[in-house]
């Protein structure tokens, strides 16, 4: 065909003969060459207007599934996880159309059916004359890429993080997501899609329900108040947050949390009951991953709550040879605010282990699991940390202590690869 079709829109009889060149695994170069297009022109209309026909039947698409020895896990912290790719379908001609392999492929089928592609053609040609200040082709690129990681749990801010070659703000995906304009364009990303952040105060005439617990022994010298008075005394102190979560009381499990303020790092300790000497004994392990001396330094304060598995004061404080392991205070009686940094990040927990949901059902059985769930939450770039996950900043601040956490299974996690859904725990 004749070069002046170069920069032409793509028409439905052109859509397919993509398809046609798909069906016969012709490439992208003799497609364009066909139509009279340049390359980049067909690559970029099939990327955009794939579907995906098929879900692979494994957790993750990894191509050592076959020879797996580990149960099939299918976690990205797996040592054998090995990430699947197909030419064909990955790189040239970019779909499954005509795949003698098709019916055999366990992994993801990606389909392009020129009606469906000419369809979305014309709903974000149409979105465009209503004003969005966006070129359709790029609102589908920028939505394609959006939807996934959105789905697997993460934030605009985080996916902005590293993927700089999106080139629309925060707040305009937001609002793109909520008024519809992507699913106008034709791609599958509503607000349905996005994570709900709610927090909600105790209102005033509900507050007489709860009833404070009256200060015990283990409370004298280590209130609140004594707690700000021994910063101002010593302000480069390091203080470690500590708290647990759970959904049942009686049958647990519980994940007894240590937030390491300097890093914003947090980290989960495995219990199937919740006794004060449970709590203990996370301490005590805490103590054995770091070794006495980091452990000395890094957690030279613990501030918590009053629930009652946190009342063997004496013994989180002071080792059996009577020398002292750390300093332990409690925040005022409902006030979870006092360690509002750790509660922040009980709602990224609360992401894969949703209230109300049985957790050993869901996967959560052991300190394995704990620190896969570990593993992701620190491996999620942070807004108060200009784009940087708390894995980067303990790397960067006490690379020893990053690898002593390392040697004791908490691993980075690729920023695309991080899941803040209850699908993480699936085994």
């Amino acid at each position: 065909m004749a070069s002046s079709n170069k920069h032409l829109h793509i028409t439905l009889d052109e859509r397919r003969i993509i398809e046609i060149g798909i069906r016969n695994n012709s490439t992208k170069t003799a497609i364009a060459r066909t139509l009279g297009k340049d390359k980049s022109t067909i690559a970029r209309e099939i990327r955009l207007h794939r579907y995906r026909s098929h879900k692979c039947s494994l957790p993750l698409e990894c191509n050592n599934y076959k020879h797996c020895g580990i149960g099939r896990h299918c976690r990205p912290s797996c040592p054998g996880f090995v990430p699947f790719s197909c030419y064909r379908r990955d790189r040239s001609p970019g779909a499954c159309n005509g795949c003698s392999k098709a019916n055999s492929c366990r992994f993801d089928h990606f389909r392009y059916d020129p009606s469906i592609a000419d369809a979305q053609y014309r709903k974000t040609l149409s979105a465009a004359r209503e004003g969005i200040n966006i070129s359709e082709s790029h609102l589908i690129e920028i939505g394609s890429l959006l939807g996934p990681l959105i789905r697997q749990g993460l934030s605009p801010y985080a996916i902005l993080q590293s993927h700089p070659e999106i080139d629309i703000s925060e707040k305009t995906i937001y609002t793109y997501i909520e008024d519809g304009t992507f699913k106008r364009a034709g791609v599958d990303l509503g607000p349905l899609d996005l994570r709900r952040q709610v927090s909600r105060k105790i209102k005033k005439k509900d507050k007489n329900h709860y009833k404070q617990r009256k200060d015990n022994k283990y409370l004298i010298g280590r209130s609140y108040k004594d707690f700000l008075n021994y910063i101002n005394e010593h302000p480069s102190a390091r203080v470690v947050q500590m708290d647990t979560v759970y959904n049942g009381i009686s049958q647990g499990p519980f994940m007894q949390t240590f937030k390491f303020l300097r890093y914003s790092f947090t980290l989960i300790i495995y219990h199937d009951t919740k006794t004060a000497k449970d709590m203990v004994d996370g301490i005590l392990l805490l103590e054995t991953i770091l070794g006495a001396e980091m452990f000395d330094t890094e957690v030279e304060v613990l501030l918590t709550d009053r629930g009652t598995e946190f009342t063997l004061a004496d013994a989180i404080e002071h080792r059996n040879d009577g020398t002292m392991r750390t300093r332990i205070f409690y925040c005022d009686p409902m006030q979870s605010t006092q360690k509002g940094s750790l509660e922040n990040n009980h709602e990224e927990i609360r992401y894969i282990c949703p209230k109300g949901t049985d957790l050993h059902k869901l996967g959560l059985n052991g300190q394995d699991d704990a620190n896969l769930i570990t593993s992701h939450i620190n491996s999620f770039p942070k807004e108060r940390l200009n784009g940087k996950t708390p894995f980067e900043m303990l790397k960067f601040l006490n690379p020893e202590m990053a690898e002593r956490l390392i040697h004791y299974g908490i691993v980075e996690i690729e920023k695309d690869k991080v899941v803040l859904k209850p699908y993480l725990l699936k085994k």
